[in-house]
């Protein structure tokens, strides 16, 4: 059962982790801890008309938070903020509940089914996708802000 959780597919993907880094002026950032093993991501986005425009990730954390990262790094530029949040909804319902996988662009996700058996392995392995989900809507409402603000003048 273990070496489900720990395929070579998802230790390759924690191995190659893509957008490792800080952005210099990000819209918005987010910082995700796991409290039960101490998992850690930071993730900056720049998102403009509700599309992620660009991304990074600091992550320290364990090969399965880094595979769930390296799949939300492959493919979090050019998706909708709704496409994430759904993402990161599926792939909850499918750790926690045994839901579907996530589908579209963040379907490679499905490979981290067997964490569902392994409920103290959820919080961390969820992790980018909340912080992402955190530093969207973080950035939006600092879009809404100006332009608000803006039109007030």
């Amino acid at each position: 059962m273990i070496d489900d959780l720990y395929s070579a597919k998802v230790l390759a993907l924690a191995a190659n982790t893509p957008r490792l880094g800080r952005l210099d002026a990000p819209d918005g950032t987010a910082e995700k801890v796991s409290k039960l093993c101490g998992s850690r991501v930071v993730v900056d986005v720049k998102v403009e008309g509700g599309v992620v425009t660009d991304f990074a990730q600091d992550i320290k954390a364990c090969a399965l938070g880094q595979a769930a990262a390296s799949v939300l790094g492959e493919h979090v530029v050019g998706a909708t903020v709704q496409e994430i949040e759904m993402a990161r909804d599926a792939f909850r319902a499918m750790l926690k509940t045994g839901g579907a996988p996530p589908s579209g662009r963040f379907s490679d996700l499905k490979m981290l089914e067997p964490v569902k058996d392994y409920p103290p392995r959820h919080a961390s392995t969820l992790l980018a996708f909340e912080a992402t989900v955190e530093a969207c809507r973080q950035a939006q409402a600092a879009q809404t802000s100006r332009t608000s603000r803006a039109g007030a003048a």
